[in-house]
Formats: C-alpha cells, sequence, structure tokens
C-alpha cells in the first residue's frame, strides 16, 4: 500500500537550469520546464507554500562573442535574448513566480560573498597555469575554442579537450596542430595565474551527500568515477577580455561562468524574496526546514551534484534536498537535427501547434529516471488526438449539447451513479502520488484509463437514444450530468499538465477545479454552453513545423575580430568552412581500406561519457570490435542494424576498455553534432568502398 501524502503545508522553492542567453530556447530545452512547471503547479495545488524561480545564464566567453559579432554590447544582446525567453515560456504555460538574470546585481553580490566565504576559510588556491593563447584576438582560449588533431589516434578536427573518434580525454595544449575556433590563428602557450576552489577538502561530505538520497540512483552511481581518482581543484577563475563578474581583489580575473550561473538560483529567489516580503533566510539558511530542488539535464550533474553542494557547504548555506536530472529529447529515434528539420525551435512550435499537445505528450512519457524522451512525431499527433480530443474532450462533447438544449444549462440534481464517480475519486490519491514522485508517465496512464470507463459508461447508456423518448428523458438527463461530472474530476487531474484547457473547463462547467472541492460532484449546478476545448492535431501543420525548421546548414558568419566588424562567409557549404587536407597520391589513398558494415551490436561503454562499443559484421563471417565516440548524437538502440563505413585496416588500438579494431566514419563538428556515414541501399557488409 502506498504511502499517503502529507497534508501539512510544506515550503517549497524549485528551480529549473538557466538557459544560455545566447540563443533561442528550442524543444530539447523544454522538456526540463514543462517538466519543472507542472511539479510547480501540482504542489501549489495542493496547497503548499511554492515558488519556481529560473533565470537566464547570462555571462561567458561564447556571449561575448556572439555580441562582438553582431556589432552590439554583451549588455544590449542578453537583454534581447531575455525577452524573447521570457516570451516562448509564458506561451508554453511555464510559470514562474519570477524570471531573472545572472548578470545582475543580486547575482554578484552572492557570487562575491560566497567567493570571499570559501577564500576566508582556506578553499581557494591560486596557481599558475598554462595555456592556449589567441595572439590574434589577443584572448586566453577555452576548451571549446580549440581545434586540431587528437593526441591519441591522431583523428583530424577534434574538440580541445577530448576526441569525438577515439573517445580520449585531453589538455588542449597536448592537441596537435591547434588552431583557434575564434580567429583561425595558431595558439602559443601562456602562462597565467589562475584561482581554485579546493574541491577535494569537501570529498568526504559528496560521498555522503551523494548517497543520501539526495539524488536518484543512476546519478549517485556515475558520480562514483569522480571519487574513484580523488577530486581535483575546480579552476574557477578566467582572464580578461571576458564578460562576468570580475573577482573581488583580483584585477583582469573574472568567475568562470560556471561558478556564478547555480548562484543564480540563489539571486532570482533573492529578486522575489526583496519584492514580496519573503524571509530569504528561511529558504537557504543551513538550518533552513524549507525544501529545495533542482530540475537539471543530465549532461551537467558534475557541476550541481558535486561543485554547487560544495560551495553551499563551505560558504555556510544549505543544500538542496534533491536534485532531479532528467535525460534528452530525441526526434523520430535520433538526435535533434537542423537538417532534418527536427532541431524545433519553441517559437516555430508555437506558430504552427498549441503548446498543450507538448505539454501533454512529454508528461506522457516522462518518469522519475534519467531516460532520454523521444518525440516521435506520428506517435505524438496520433496520441494526442486519441487522448486529449478522442477521449477526454469527446467526453464533454457528447454531454454539454443535451444538457444546454434540453435541460436549460442545469445538471440533474442526483448523481447516477454514485459508485463510478466513487471509483474516480478514489483514484485521486494514487495519481498524486505519480505527480509526486514525478512518474508523470503513470499519472497519464491512470488518468486515460479513467477516461475509457466514462466513455464506456456513455456509450452502454447511449443518451442520444434516451433523450428521443419522453419516459426516458429525464435519465438522459442523469447519464450527459454524470458524464459531465466525471470530465470534471479527469480535468482536474490534469490541470498541471494543461493549464490552458482546464481555465477552459472552469469557465464551462462555472466551477474551480479544486483538490479542495473535487471531491463533492455538480448537482443541479447551472453550466455555460460548451465550445470545443481542443482541436485535432493537424499532421499538415505538423509537416509545416518541420520544414519551417529545416535548414540548408550555410555557415555563419565567422567570429570577428577585435574591432567588431563582421567577416562575411566566403564558402557555400559547410564543408569549405575548415581548409582542406594537404594533397595526397592515389597510392596514399588506396592504403587505405573501406569497407561496408553492419552493426549488430552496440552498448555504452562503462566509465566513458562518450564512448559506445559496436560489433561489426564485415562480411565472410568476421566481426570486428570498435569504440567509437558518438554517444552524444546517437543512444545503442538506434545503432543496431545499421550500415555504415570502416576504416578496416587500421592498426587495432588498445583502450582501457578493451581492443578497438578499425574505426567507423562520421561527419560533422563533435558532440552532438555527429552524423554516421550510410551507404547507399543495396550495399552489403565488406563489400570495399572505392
Amino acid at each position: 500500500m502506498q504511502e499517503q501524502l502529507p497534508m501539512s503545508t510544506r515550503k517549497i522553492l524549485i528551480t529549473s537550469a538557466l538557459p544560455y542567453a545566447n540563443g533561442p530556447i528550442h524543444l530539447g530545452h523544454l522538456l526540463e520546464y514543462i517538466q519543472t512547471d507542472i511539479w510547480s503547479r501540482f504542489q501549489k495545488a495542493r496547497g503548499h507554500e511554492c515558488f519556481y524561480v529560473c533565470a537566464d545564464d547570462a555571462h561567458g566567453t561564447p556571449i561575448m562573442l556572439k555580441a562582438q559579432q553582431q556589432g552590439i554590447t554583451p549588455e544590449e544582446m542578453i537583454a534581447k535574448t531575455k525577452v524573447e525567453h521570457m516570451a516562448d515560456f509564458a506561451d508554453f504555460a511555464i510559470a514562474f513566480d519570477h524570471y531573472h538574470s545572472t548578470h545582475s546585481e543580486e547575482n554578484q553580490f552572492f557570487a562575491n560573498q560566497i567567493y570571499q566565504r570559501l577564500h576566508a576559510a582556506g578553499h581557494i588556491k591560486r596557481k599558475t597555469i598554462s595555456q592556449l593563447y589567441d595572439p590574434q584576438k589577443e584572448m586566453f582560449l577555452p576548451d571549446r575554442f580549440v581545434k586540431g588533431d587528437c593526441p591519441k589516434c591522431g583523428a583530424l578536427d577534434q574538440n580541445g579537450d577530448s576526441c569525438d573518434v577515439c573517445g580520449a580525454t585531453y589538455s588542449p595544449t597536448e592537441v596537435k596542430n591547434p588552431r583557434s575556433v575564434v580567429s583561425g590563428a595558431t595558439p602559443v602557450l601562456k602562462d597565467s595565474e589562475h584561482y581554485f576552489f579546493d574541491l577535494p577538502a569537501f570529498a568526504d561530505m559528496l560521498q555522503q551527500w551523494t548517497r543520501s538520497g539526495a539524488l536518484q540512483d543512476e546519478m549517485a552511481n556515475k558520480l562514483q568515477e569522480w571519487f574513484k581518482d580523488g577530486l581535483q581543484m575546480w579552476d574557477i577563475s578566467r582572464d580578461a577580455p571576458y564578460f562576468g563578474f570580475e573577482i573581488p581583489g583580483a584585477p583582469g580575473k573574472f568567475f568562470y561562468v560556471w561558478l556564478d550561473a547555480p548562484i543564480g538560483y540563489l539571486a532570482s529567489f533573492k529578486h522575489l524574496c526583496d519584492k514580496i516580503g519573503l524571509d530569504f533566510d528561511s529558504y537557504w539558511a543551513v538550518d533552513a526546514d524549507a525544501e529545495v530542488y533542482h530540475f537539471i539535464g543530465k549532461d551537467i550533474i558534475y557541476f550541481h551534484s558535486l561543485f554547487w553542494p560544495a560551495m553551499l557547504e563551505g560558504a555556510g548555506y544549505r543544500k538542496p534536498s534533491a536534485i532531479f536530472a532528467h535525460g534528452f529529447v530525441t526526434v523520430n529515434g535520433a538526435k535533434m537535427s537542423k537538417s532534418r528539420g527536427t532541431f524545433i525551435k519553441a517559437r516555430t512550435y508555437l506558430d504552427n501547434l498549441d503548446p498543450e499537445y507538448l505539454r501533454y505528450y512529454f508528461a506522457s512519457k516522462l518518469s522519475s529516471s534519467i531516460t532520454d524522451l523521444d518525440l516521435n512525431l506520428d506517435d505524438f499527433t496520433q496520441k494526442v488526438n486519441a487522448d486529449l480530443v478522442g477521449k477526454v474532450v469527446n467526453i464533454a462533447s457528447r454531454c454539454a449539447g443535451f444538457i444546454t438544449k434540453r435541460y436549460d444549462g442545469q445538471l440533474a440534481a442526483t448523481l447516477a451513479e454514485p459508485a463510478l464517480f466513487a471509483d474516480f475519486i478514489s483514484a485521486g490519491e494514487s495519481i498524486a502520488q505519480s505527480y509526486e514522485h514525478r512518474e508523470f508517465a503513470k499519472a497519464i496512464r491512470d488518468i486515460m484509463a479513467l477516461a475509457d470507463k466514462a466513455n464506456q459508461y456513455i456509450d452502454a447508456k447511449a443518451p442520444w437514444v434516451l433523450v428521443k423518448e419522453a419516459s426516458t428523458q429525464q435519465e438522459a438527463h442523469a447519464v450527459c450530468s454524470m458524464g459531465l461530472n466525471l470530465f470534471r474530476v479527469l480535468m482536474h487531474y490534469l490541470k498541471p499538465v494543461l493549464p490552458k484547457m482546464a481555465a477552459d473547463t472552469e469557465a464551462f462547467l462555472n466551477t474551480e477545479l479544486l483538490w479542495s472541492n473535487y471531491q463533492t460532484p455538480l448537482l443541479a449546478h447551472a453550466i455555460n454552453p460548451f465550445k470545443a476545448l481542443m482541436q485535432r492535431v493537424d499532421p499538415v501543420k505538423v509537416q509545416n513545423m518541420v520544414v519551417a525548421s529545416t535548414e540548408n546548414l550555410q555557415p555563419t558568419a565567422q567570429i570577428p575580430s577585435t574591432s567588431a566588424a563582421v567577416i562575411p562567409p566566403t564558402a557555400s557549404t559547410i564543408a569549405e568552412r575548415e581548409p582542406i587536407s594537404e594533397t595526397i597520391s592515389i597510392d596514399d589513398f588506396a592504403k587505405i581500406d573501406l569497407r561496408i558494415a553492419r552493426i549488430v551490436a552496440a552498448a555504452s561503454v562503462d566509465g566513458a561519457d562518450k564512448l559506445v562499443q559496436l560489433t561489426l559484421d564485415i562480411g565472410a563471417g568476421e566481426t570486428r570490435q570498435v569504440f567509437a565516440g558518438i554517444k552524444a548524437a546517437y543512444s545503442p538502440e538506434q545503432l543496431v542494424g545499421r550500415q555504415t563505413v570502416m576504416v578496416a585496416n587500421l592498426a587495432p588500438r588498445k583502450m582501457r576498455f578493451g581492443l578497438s579494431e578499425g574505426m567507423v566514419l562520421a561527419a560533422g563538428p563533435g558532440g552532438s553534432d555527429i552524423f554516421l556515414l550510410s551507404p547507399d541501399e543495396g550495399a552489403l557488409p565488406g563489400m570495399r568502398v572505392k
């Protein structure tokens, strides 16, 4: 038997991860904000003191460079982006209690305060390090702004900190033939004094906290990798030029964006507290009895579950009650792609479809786990139409007309089926438990099972037949009134997911949908004329959205020089964005044995974030094992059965995960932007590519 939810009033603060202020909101972002908003709305509906805050993450080198490219100040760019973000969130009914920016007085105050407290406690260290420096732009280069050849396997055009081909990680200073992504110049090594947070000093606390139940088991297990080799000092400073907050007492040194980004949770909440007269310390003091929850993506677990709680501990603040991580969004079984039209921006979606379609679909697939969620557009269309229109709204549309036309808009004075109504009410606590534990998909399944029962009841009673005979018109009245009471209970349960449809239902039924009143049926109650609550998803509009999202992937303008004059693109295709390698002879090319390979098995690699272990059929009964750095772009289950191209005569390489016996071919800059090469239909495993 499930435990009952505590009905005493709780104090709850909820946050979502801060969207970066250099680009638009897209459907991948929205998974998190919709999930958090549903949970926040549920907690408020239960009568708890609950606040949901967020902010734009507005600092860092990328924002500084993009503002230069646009010929405006960073302040102007982040202000414009914030307006766009807030408009997108509002149109998706994301009900923040406050939305702020990390470029704010409150955030600077807390960043300085936390740093100074950590410094006073001896948790800040200084060390001179060598970094790659762009002599043309006169700036140190973050890892992501260095490209070059992998120092381990020699793969070309890899990121400055990791190789997407062999999965190796390394320092940017180890990269062969490095170049600056900012200017194209060859970087040089230059020394600089940096400030470090002594994360190892908090190792014991973090070991205990990560196993305290504050994290999902998957998260806690993943974090153990960080403890195996010992926690490392965390570099929290960056050199000028940099858009951010200057470190107190350290001219020309700025807080690394990931230091002040989570502090934005404190800052946004403090701004809200000052505005409405709320006691900040009653939520964030060490002995505060409030609950604090962070919803985040699985890619930023380390920052939130190691660095952030250690900072809070060292600075004298409480740690989060729990951190809830979720997976990524794929579309039609693959990573979101601009070329396929599945990298869908929030505004593009809104230009074509009802936002509550997406809120419902995400809810119907969300659980408390960290598994990825696939937005299959055909399934999306079918599910919304079948569940919301074909089941839920259908109940109201079948019953409301009779009540309005035949019975003066007045529901019956007695309940036709008390036992059935009681079944609907008794499901409420289980549904509430599912919402509480973020098992939204289970809540939706239970709600739709009730909707099926309601439709079966109406089908069995057939009020459209009963209403034709004078002797059964009273029964028709009772049946339709019963149907609308069942519909009301369903919409009460769906209110956190579908706030607009719930508001329209409240106007139609002339009552509020509250946890305090849903158990009492509406009897002898006047309702308003029924208006359509939701239209069916039009597949044409779904296709229009995909077409509107499809890009030709023309290259963007290069990062400008210091003068901020934009350099126009000189290439006509993405392939021309990188220089062509030195000319080779046909004999050189002939040495490379490229073969068609079928992926017969694929699995994640324990201890490697980016690698997938592939078993390749290369014909004649021979298989090869290859480790490929493509996990950010493809899940193992998406790969099995695909054909690709591999380098079959590459010398085997011993990795700590096993022997890699070749290399599969892919295009793209790396990370999630990797595109596995596939041969045309008809090619067979073992065929040579010439």
